[in-house]
């Protein structure tokens, strides 16, 4: 019964969340918001098996002389209850794979094991409190403590906490990004100290050097773990190696992620299409176009995801073109090339042959009308306006010239 309620849960409560930001066809996003699921799993897992340890208390089997050991029993009575957490976790992998069209493939395995260590904790640290409290006290004790644990860290200011229980996995990835790996090592650490430290609780029961030595190990993990998570961001990714792409062509190379590959042929044809155009133009165009997270020098980064339209090609490689905010901007230092590139962007777009009621839409309004007035200039005067913005965008020490077209008329 408690299987078919979880499976019913995660279907239908947590469907939306979980497949909302979920990239196409990238196996690492459809494993990471599979573990948005973890934080109601972990608790339904706590109250259960809190319940089944209450059940053994009520009937008093470790106050019996059993012939079993305390783990030799909890391990049958728990062992349905982790099943119930696993069917959660295929279930909320199966969401999350379909919404991704990612067809066959296995999940991050990082990313599993962080999951079934986490659920394993919440069913030890559970299944104690039933044995120390009755059912009525220790199942909501169970299911309020192990929600808290596993909720409530994603919000607090302190970065580093909420990767200890696996909270900001789901924050990945992108397509051009990958887990970082101290993110699940900060996870795996912190759960198995817990697991240690509750397995000997477990088989000791209330001897007092046996809680000693849990206590020590939870708080040897939790401080390993933390050291491990320090400085990591509130989404542990990192670029994605570069080694996976798939270059084709020359002048321009296009380099796009296996991920592509359904539009990849359009993908490349449009990109080509829209380059020749700008150089048609007089607009000097990279020489080469790739989805890594950081193009290297000569490079445009095209910036989008699986299943793009033909119509964000033109977008994407505009996008690119421009040149990224200066490092003197970031640090602080007076910067007037942003009001610049939503000028070139629009006049770029227009390069392309897309229409200017389009290109109207996706800069505003007084961006557009700059460009418009460019494009009513001799072409030499155009691509004098465009190189002039473009320096002033890459630099702190040079102005744009925005009003250059009207002194030009």
């Amino acid at each position: 019964m408690e299987r078919r309620s979880l499976i019913g849960f995660v279907f239908l409560a947590l469907g939306d969340d979980m497949t909302r930001w979920v990239t196409p066809h990238y196996w690492p996003s459809v494993s990471a918001n599979a573990t948005f699921a973890l934080r109601f799993i972990g608790p339904a897992c706590a109250a259960v098996a809190a319940w089944e340890g209450a059940r053994l208390k009520r009937g008093r089997v470790f106050a019996q002389a059993p012939s079993r050991s305390p783990l030799a029993i909890a391990f049958p009575v728990l062992m349905p209850v982790l099943v119930m957490g696993a069917l959660g976790t295929a279930t909320a992998l199966f969401i999350t794979s379909v919404a991704a069209d990612a067809g066959l493939g296995v999940p991050h395995l990082g990313m599993l094991a962080a999951e079934i260590s986490l659920l394993l904790a919440n069913t030890l640290c559970g299944y104690l409190l039933g044995r120390q409290w009755n059912a009525v006290i220790s199942v909501p004790l169970a299911l309020v403590v192990s929600f808290v644990i596993n909720a409530y860290p994603v919000s607090w200011s302190i970065l580093w906490i909420r990767h200890l229980v696996g909270g900001g996995l789901s924050n990945c990835c992108s397509i051009d990004q990958t887990i970082d790996m101290r993110a699940i090592w900060g996870a795996l650490v912190f759960a198995g100290a817990v697991i240690i430290g509750a397995l000997v609780v477990m088989h000791r029961g209330r001897d007092g050097l046996a809680v000693i030595l849990a206590l020590a190990v939870t708080a040897g993990g939790f401080l390993g773990a933390a050291q491990i998570t320090k400085g990591l961001s509130a989404d542990p990714v990192k670029d994605r190696p570069v080694g996976s792409l798939r270059c084709e062509g020359a002048e321009p190379r296009i380099c796009l992620w296996p991920e592509m590959d359904p539009e990849a042929e359009m993908v490349r044809a449009q990109t080509r299409l829209t380059v020749a155009e700008l150089r048609k133009e007089g607009v000097a165009v990279p020489r080469a176009f790739t989805m890594a997270a950081v193009a290297k020098s000569g490079e445009a980064k095209l910036g989008f995801e699986p299943r793009t339209e033909a119509a964000a090609v033109p977008v994407a490689v505009v996008s690119g073109m421009l040149p990224p905010t200066p490092v003197c901007a970031e640090r602080g230092d007076p910067y007037f090339g942003d009001a610049a590139a939503g000028p070139v962007a629009a006049w770029l777009l227009m390069k392309t042959g897309m229409p200017a009621e389009t290109v109207s839409t996706k800069v505003l309004p007084e961006e557009f009308a700059l460009a418009r007035q460019a494009m009513k200039q001799p072409h030499a005067i155009q691509l004098a306006w465009y190189q002039a913005n473009t320096r002033a965008i890459r630099s702190c020490e040079v102005k744009p010239q925005l009003r250059f077209v009207k002194r030009a008329q």
